[in-house]
C-alpha cells in the first residue's frame, strides 16, 4: 500500500514545483497532542517543574539583573524557588475581555478543523471517529463531517468523496462527540458550544436519517430550537456565546437559485472514474432542485445556515435569498479574489453575520490555508486541516492560546467597527533572544545540532504569504579553546544574546513565529523546536517560551526571550 501511496503522490498534477515556505512543515498528529487549538483544554505530560535552565543562563539572568547568584542557583541541578518562579511564568498576558462570553456568535474567532475525520492525506488517508476526540482536545471547537448515504440504507457514512478515504459510520461519529461533550462537562471544563460544519451529500432518506441519529445520539446535547423568541428582538440578532452553553451547534447547507458547484472542489486531483462519479453527483443534484435539503434536516440550522453565494450581494449590499441566519461558506481562493479591494465591506459584512473559510481543493495534501489574512477581514471560522501542526496550526495556537477555543475579535471587525484593522501607525518590535536550554533532537539524530533562531512575522495584511523573517547567528560550541571562554555551552544549550528587529504596520492580528533549526551541511536546515505568539499578547520583560515539537508536543526545551515595541 505505501508503494501505491508513493506512485499516487509521484503522479499527482499538483506534484509540480512550487514556491513553497521551507518552514510550513509539521508532522502528524497523535494521541498525544497538546497544541494547534489553543491547549488550555489539555495538561502536558512534563509539568513545568521538570524543566531546567542551563549555566550559561542562568549567568545571563544574573547580568540582567532578574535574579542574583543565590536565586540562580549557578551550581544546582534543579531550579530554585526563585528561578522556578520565572519557568511558571507565562510568557504571554490573555486580556480578560478576549475570552468575555457576553458578546453574539459573529463576534468571535472560533477554532476550526476541516475535514474531521481524517488521519494524513486527503485522498488516500484514513478516515476515524478518533480523530474528532482529537481536534476537540487540542482545542478546536468547530468540526467538519461530510455524510453520504451508506451501503446500509439506514446508516450513512463520513468520508471523503471520490477518493481511496475509508469511511465510518455517521452515528460512531456523532457517539465520539457525544462522549467529549460529556467528559467535559464531568471535568468542569468551561462550557463552550462545539460548532458542527455538516456537509450533507445524502438524498431525503439519508437527510432524515441524519437528523434522527443527531436527535437520538445527543438528545438536549443538541441545539434544537431557538433559545429566546427572535421576533423580540429582530430575526438577524445572534445569541450570545454563554446562552449558547455547551450545546452543540449544527451549520446546515441552504442552497441558492442559480447556486453552482464550487470551482475549488477536488476534481482536478480525481481519476477519470471519480471523475465521473463526481459529475453524475451533480447532474443529480441538479435533477433534484439543487440540492434539496428536507425540513427535519433544515431546522437543526437554528443560528447558521451554509450558503455559497452566487455574486457579490453578500457585501456589496445584502445577501440576495438570504435564510434567517446565514453563514457565507467560500473558499480560500474565492474570498481571495475580493481582497483587498472588497476587504473592508467583507469584514463589515462579518461583524453581523458568520462566514466560513476552507481550504482550496488542491490542498489534497493536507497542507493548510493561512488563516490570518482571512482573521483580518473577520472571518470567524478559518477551517484548517488538523491532521499535521504546521506553520498554519502554529499561528492557530497562537491566537487561541488562554482561551476555550473562541477568541473575542478585534473592535473594528465587531458590529459597528469600520472594518480596518490596520491603525496607520508604525511599530518597531525587536525580539532579544538570549538562549535556549535542551533542545530537543530526533531520534535518528546522531550529530549535534547547529542551532539558530528563524522568526517570520504574520500579519492580515500580506495575501501573498511572504512573511519577513530575521534570524540568529547559528550557535556552535568551541571545541578546542572552550576553557577560555566563560562560558561554552553544548549544542542543545545554545547561547545568542542577540537581537532581531521588524518595522510593521500596528494591527492586532500581527503574529511571530519563532523556530529553532539547525544549520546543517550539505542538507536542508530541519526545524527542531517551533512556537508561535500573538504580538497583543507579548508579556513584558525576559520570559521562558515553552517550545513545541513538530506534532505539538510541549518539550523540556524553552527559549528565554524579550519583547520590545517601539512607536515610530
Amino acid at each position: 500500500m505505501s508503494e501505491l501511496i508513493t506512485g499516487l503522490s509521484k503522479l499527482s498534477p499538483f506534484a509540480r514545483k512550487t514556491a513553497v515556505d521551507e518552514d510550513d512543515i509539521g508532522d502528524a498528529i497523535d494521541g498525544d497532542t497538546v497544541a494547534g487549538g489553543g491547549h488550555a483544554s489539555r495538561q502536558s505530560p512534563i509539568t513545568k517543574d521538570q524543566l531546567r535552565v542551563s549555566h550559561a543562563l542562568k549567568n545571563f539572568l544574573i547580568k540582567e539583573g532578574l535574579l542574583n547568584k543565590h536565586e540562580a542557583g549557578l551550581d544546582l541541578e534543579h531550579p530554585t524557588p526563585a528561578l522556578q518562579s520565572l519557568l511558571n511564568k507565562s510568557h504571554i498576558n490573555v486580556p480578560p475581555e478576549v475570552i468575555d462570553r457576553s458578546h453574539p456568535l459573529p463576534d468571535y474567532f472560533i477554532s476550526s478543523s476541516h475535514n474531521t475525520y481524517l488521519i494524513a492525506h486527503q485522498l488516500y488517508g484514513k478516515s476515524s471517529a478518533t480523530a474528532y476526540e482529537t481536534a476537540l482536545y487540542t482545542g478546536s471547537r468547530c468540526v467538519e463531517i461530510d455524510a453520504w448515504d451508506g451501503d446500509n440504507v439506514d446508516e450513512p457514512k463520513v468520508t471523503h468523496g471520490y477518493t481511496l478515504v475509508s469511511n465510518i459510520p455517521f452515528r460512531t461519529v456523532c457517539e465520539t462527540i457525544r462522549d467529549v461533550v460529556d467528559k467535559e462537562a464531568a471535568s468542569g471544563f468551561q462550557a463552550a458550544p462545539i460548532v458542527l460544519s455538516l456537509e450533507n451529500h445524502c438524498k431525503e432518506h439519508g437527510q432524515l436519517r441524519l437528523a434522527r441519529i443527531m436527535r437520538e445520539v445527543w438528545g438536549d446535547r443538541l441545539l434544537s430550537k431557538a433559545l429566546r423568541d427572535e421576533n423580540l428582538g429582530g430575526i438577524s440578532d445572534h445569541v450570545s456565546l454563554a446562552e449558547l452553553g455547551n450545546k452543540i451547534v449544527v451549520i446546515v447547507e441552504h442552497h441558492l437559485p442559480n447556486e453552482v458547484e464550487s470551482s475549488d472542489s477536488d476534481d482536478d486531483s480525481e481519476d477519470e472514474e471519480s471523475r465521473k462519479a463526481h459529475e453524475q453527483y451533480r447532474q443529480q443534484k441538479k435533477d433534484q432542485g439543487a440540492g434539496l435539503i428536507i425540513p427535519e434536516l433544515k431546522e437543526l440550522g437554528v443560528y447558521a445556515q451554509s450558503v455559497k453565494p452566487v455574486n457579490n450581494s453578500w457585501f456589496e449590499s445584502d445577501l440576495e435569498n438570504a435564510p434567517h441566519h446565514h453563514l457565507i461558506n467560500v473558499s480560500e481562493s474565492g474570498l481571495l479574489t475580493h481582497m483587498p479591494a472588497a476587504s473592508t465591506k467583507i469584514a463589515q459584512h462579518n461583524s453581523k453575520h458568520l462566514m466560513r473559510v476552507y481550504p482550496k481543493g488542491t490542498r489534497i495534501s493536507s497542507k493548510n490555508l493561512h488563516p490570518v489574512p482571512f482573521w483580518g477581514v473577520g472571518a470567524q471560522i478559518c477551517a484548517l486541516n488538523w491532521q499535521t501542526f504546521g506553520a498554519a496550526s502554529q499561528v492557530n495556537e497562537a491566537l487561541f492560546s488562554g482561551s476555550n477555543g473562541f477568541v473575542l475579535k478585534p473592535a473594528p471587525l465587531r458590529k459597528g467597527g469600520n472594518g480596518n484593522l490596520n491603525t496607520g501607525r508604525k511599530r518597531r518590535l525587536r525580539l532579544h533572544v538570549a538562549g535556549a536550554t535542551d533542545i530537543q533532537l530526533p531520534a535518528d539524530r546522531e550529530d549535534d545540532p547547529v542551532p539558530y533562531v528563524t522568526c517570520t512575522l504574520v500579519h492580515p495584511s500580506d495575501l501573498e504569504d511572504k512573511p519577513p523573517k530575521r534570524k540568529t547567528s547559528p550557535y556552535k560550541p568551541h571545541k578546542l579553546t572552550g576553557f577560555l571562554h566563560r562560558e561554552n555551552p553544548p549544542a542543545i544549550d545554545p547561547l545568542f544574546e542577540e537581537v532581531l528587529e521588524w518595522d510593521y504596520e500596528d494591527n492586532e492580528l500581527a503574529f511571530l513565529r519563532l523556530l529553532i533549526k539547525s544549520d546543517d551541511s550539505f542538507a536542508r536546515n530541519p526545524v527542531l523546536v517551533v512556537a508561535a505568539v500573538r504580538l497583543m499578547y507579548a508579556a513584558p520583560g525576559w520570559n521562558f517560551i515553552r517550545m513545541l515539537d513538530l506534532k505539538g508536543h510541549e518539550t523540556k526545551c524553552t527559549l528565554l526571550v524579550k519583547f520590545e515595541f517601539q512607536d515610530l
